[in-house]
């Protein structure tokens, strides 16, 4: 076939078109022959249907791929005028001389297309726009056009009933019955029976619809949550308005990995096109839709009510709305005088100003209060104040307000005039003006709200068949026994992060004894309870272990106490963690299943890859959430926030981990060592002052990093020969932290961290062979001795201090020595047994294990290799032993 003929004009709508993106990219064709049409898709599954099977067929629809771009002159947009819904035509405009005409019943936007050409009219579709000017120009189109653009009218306008649609809508819509319009197919395409499936979704936005009077305006929200994308959810919200009557409608569906936004409104005050562009998405006044990524539910809900309540009443400005004078506290003063202050005017925070009037930080009073209670009350008010705020002007609207507190869950916003403080505006004060009625309340302003998410498709997808169908019989226990049940912790962290990880947390809503055992008795598991703390250890067949608590909380009657346990909730039991990213948790209960809750702000967290606490004295009340706080960056990858890390400094310098014992702390060190970079750890924490906190001898200086990295790769070597014998990583690392040192100064340091005797020993009987192992290396790399040799020099040492040792070597040859020995020498048996050498005629004695010996190194050395051969060797040796010929053995 002859190549086609390249096009010079490329007719195109916007991304997720609908009837009337559609209708009008037909209607325009006829005012530019011989172009192009290249149509973006959809996800209403009626258009796409209606799309494959009519319009395919009727017009010159082409991919954007089988075009010569070099060749396109001209582009026509349709229904639209951002760029930002254009991505499917998007290496049209690198062109260099391109045009391009608009026609649209949209306004402009931030992001509008320059155009030659900019037909815009405010009429209820952008069909009847286009169709005005074939009437103009006294074109004809065919019944099937017709049909096609009168569906885009019809769609557009809610069947003329919007109080966006215009004369000129009818006028369009009688010009094309006058072109043969099939009112008869439009009829069944706007008014087609709903699906079983459908039917369902649109009970389930009714159920969950609410109306919420902001500023004398009804507004009515609908949610869904939803496994998967599920086709004509712009249908559903149509006859949900219908059915209720509604007049402003915002339908938000949860659909897989996204979020699609559906709005309609029939009054004046709300623009929900505006409010869906804030979304990334696009419409009009009257009709507009938005697909939103990398929110929840929640989320998306306190944004749309923060834009409405700004929107509706755009005059709202913080002036008319701060509390003013301000009571504040200064930075020179006590934690003490801050609690004081805040309980006597009944506050829940405190801006802390210095220099006159300049605010550095805000304290909130449960900080304080816990500061004092914890005999912290004589510290500066700034050692826990948090010190990264945000804050506003007086002619800044309520909208900056709103995302400062719903956003950065900052209780309370100063206001500034240059950097004077002349008023505040607090979380009270928003709930306050904001509603009338909690219901009406944006979710991120209660406190007992959970923030949810469906990852159940996420959690089928990541996690192996068996570990799914084990989370589904504890939530189905859980349902048995009515408690509700949750995954949490690590798991559900790594999880979201796509690490594999099998070791399972449950908490429970109830008894956590009795469900252990309830679920226990279905998995055929031993069930270990510890009644002091309410928690039981699941031991399954396979060797598996599952921990599973009480909802609990737990506080601490002194600094660096062990946790004293009660009873709770589970967003409690949450709270008590070390990290938001270890505070999520997954609902396991039908109907739930698969459900993410997260009251912390976890999600948002591991997305911005930051480790941070949940309240100022976390690591008063438990220093080794530090250790931890550096091995979780280190292993992730994140960064401890700007924050948390001051809050590490500050418990430094409060020498908290003095009262520490030794055993809490040497168990987070074995820890951190056994992680994925415990060099680097071990850097930062001396960086940070921790280690030499800990004992100031283990401040080791950067000329030990060299023997420690080395280590760190040693280790990772024989990790990947998956040896059965497996070492004490933390007695490596700790062998290359005390090198150099004498035998009292590593006293000193077990004894501080409380070492177990076996491990004294063994660091002791280590050290002491090390020295003459050393000398012995050195002395058969020199004279290139045997691999016998080798053998007798490093069979002593135990596997920590032949590992220590392969660091230690400079010289490679002395290095591959040793791992020479490590994956060959030491596994070298005999199979001459000492009955053989009986039967050569010698009594039981030391001569017997001289034999042996000698076998042995011939064996190393590669001078015998069969049985025969060894016999053979043995038999001289007896017989040089005996004064006679060897004795034959059978």
């Amino acid at each position: 076939m002859p190549p086609e003929t390249p096009f010079n004009t490329v007719i195109t709508c916007h991304a997720n078109a609908d009837f009337d993106a559609l209708a009008a990219m037909i209607a325009v064709s006829k005012l530019y022959p011989g172009a192009a049409l290249v149509f973006p898709g959809t996800q209403e599954s009626s258009l796409k249907d209606y799309f494959i099977q009519s319009a395919m067929y009727l017009f010159n629809f082409k991919s954007l791929k089988d075009l010569d771009l070099n060749a396109v002159r001209l582009l026509v947009v349709v229904d639209t005028r951002q760029r930002s819904r254009l991505a499917h035509v998007e290496p049209l405009f690198a062109l260099p001389d391109l045009q391009i005409h608009l026609y649209d019943h949209h306004p402009a936007t931030d992001d509008a297309l320059d155009a030659s050409l900019d037909i815009y009219e405010a009429w209820g579709a952008t069909t009847s726009i286009i169709v005005a000017k074939l009437k103009e120009k006294a074109l004809t189109v065919s019944p099937d056009e017709a049909t096609i653009m009168g569906l885009g009218i019809f769609e557009d306008t809610g069947g003329f009933t919007f109080k966006s649609t215009t004369e000129h809508d009818f006028e369009a819509a009688a010009w094309l019955r006058t072109m043969g319009m099939d009112l008869d197919v439009i009829r069944d395409i706007m008014s087609r029976e709903l699906s079983t499936e459908q039917v369902a979704i649109l009970s389930e936005l009714i159920d969950s619809a609410t109306t919420h009077t902001i500023n004398g305006v009804d507004i009515v929200i609908a949610e869904v949550v939803l496994d998967t994308y599920v086709g004509d959810f712009a249908l559903l919200t149509h006859k949900l308005m219908d059915m209720e009557n509604i007049r402003v409608l915002f339908a938000i569906g949860h659909m897989g990995d996204r979020i699609q936004l559906v709005a309609r409104s029939k009054v004046q005050e709300v623009d929900v096109g505006v409010v869906c562009s804030s979304f990334g998405g696009g419409g009009h006044a009257y009709a507009a839709s938005a697909s939103i990524k990398d929110r929840t539910i929640s989320q998306v809900k306190d944004e749309l009510f923060a834009l409405l309540y700004s929107l509706i009443n755009p005059q709202m400005v913080v002036r008319d709305f701060m509390s003013s004078p301000v009571v504040r506290i200064k930075a020179a003063q006590s934690v003490v005088q801050a609690a004081e202050v805040m309980v006597r005017y009944g506050l829940k925070a405190l801006p802390v100003v210095e220099y006159g009037d300049q605010v550095c930080g805000i304290i909130e009073n449960s900080v304080a209060e816990k500061a004092v209670g914890h005999g912290l009350g004589d510290e500066r008010v700034t050692e826990y104040m948090l010190e990264d705020f945000h804050f506003v002007t007086e002619d800044q609207d309520l909208y900056q307000v709103m995302e400062i507190i719903l956003g950065h869950r900052q209780r309370l916003v100063p206001v500034l005039r240059g950097q004077e403080l002349v008023g505040v505006i607090t979380r009270t004060d928003l709930i306050n003006l904001m509603v009338q009625e909690p219901a009406r309340i944006p979710e991120s302003l209660l406190s007992d709200k959970r923030q949810e998410k469906n990852i159940r498709q996420i959690l089928l997808e990541r996690l192996p068949k068996d570990i799914v169908s084990l989370l589904q019989l504890a939530g189905q226990t859980g349902q048995e026994l009515d408690v509700a049940v949750y995954a949490v912790g690590g798991f559900v962290r790594d999880m979201l992060l796509g690490i594999p990880n099998d070791d399972i947390d449950l908490v429970v809503e109830g008894d956590g004894i009795a469900f252990a055992q309830n679920l226990g008795r279905k998995l055929g598991a031993r069930v270990r309870p510890h009644l002091k703390f309410r928690t039981a250890v699941l031991i399954l067949p396979g060797g598996q272990k599952i921990d599973v608590a009480t909802a609990r909380l737990e506080y601490y009657e002194y600094p660096a106490a062990l946790p004293i346990v009660e009873l709770s909730s589970l967003k409690m039991d949450l709270y008590r963690r070390d990290f938001s990213i270890n505070t999520l948790a997954i609902h396991l209960c039908p109907p739930h299943f698969g459900r993410l809750v997260d009251f912390f702000g976890g999600q948002q967290d591991i997305k911005d890859g930051v480790i941070r606490v949940l309240h100022s004295l976390s690591f008063v009340e438990d220093p080794t959430r530090i250790i931890r706080a550096i091995r979780f960056e280190q292993r992730f990858q994140f960064k401890i926030g700007g924050q948390t890390e001051r809050l590490i400094k500050n418990a430094v310098r409060l020498n908290i981990f003095q009262k520490l014992s030794g055993a809490r702390i040497r168990h987070e060190l074995r820890l951190l060592a056994e992680d994925s970079a415990p060099l680097d750890a071990f850097i930062r924490m001396r960086d940070l002052g921790l280690l030499q906190e800990i004992h100031p001898l283990l401040h080791f200086p950067q000329t030990k990093e060299a023997l420690l990295e080395e280590i760190e790769r040693v280790i990772t070597w024989y990790k990947l020969l998956f040896r059965e014998e497996a070492p004490d990583i933390w007695i490596v690392y700790f062998l290359g932290l005390v090198s150099g040192f004498d035998t009292h100064q590593v006293q000193a340091l077990t004894s501080r961290l409380r070492f177990p005797p076996k491990r004294i020993e063994l660091v002791e009987s280590t050290r002491r062979q090390l020295r003459y192992v050393a000398m012995q290396l050195a002395q058969w790399g020199k004279n290139g001795g045997s691999a016998a040799d080798l053998y007798d020099i490093l069979s002593p040492l135990s596997l920590e201090g032949l590992l220590y040792t392969m660091a230690k070597q400079r010289k490679l040859e002395l290095k591959k020595a040793v791992s020479h020995y490590l994956t060959h020498l030491q596994d070298v048996g005999i199979l001459v047994t000492g009955s053989d050498i009986k039967k050569m005629g010698l009594e039981p004695g030391p001569r017997f294990a001289n034999i042996l010996r000698a076998v042995k190194r011939a064996v190393l050395n590669g001078e015998v290799r069969t049985r025969e051969d060894q016999l053979k060797y043995a038999r001289r040796m007896a017989a040089s032993l005996q004064g006679q010929e060897p004795k034959a053995v059978s």
